[in-house]
């Protein structure tokens, strides 16, 4: 019965971490002004659509 608790205490232990990370990418996302965002896309579907050299 005790690995159940050890595993359990495991699994519990990843989701946290996992939230962790999460809400960490959330406030580095929030930093950004929208203009920011708006030209960082524009960027992205500019190198996207770019035709690529064979």
């Amino acid at each position: 019965m005790k690995l159940w608790k050890v595993i359990g205490m495991a699994a519990f232990a990843g989701v946290a971490a996992s939230g962790v990370v999460v809400a960490r990418n959330q406030r580095r996302r929030a930093a950004y002004t929208p203009d920011q965002i708006r030209e960082r896309l524009h960027q992205r579907l500019a190198e996207a659509s770019a035709p690529r050299p064979e």
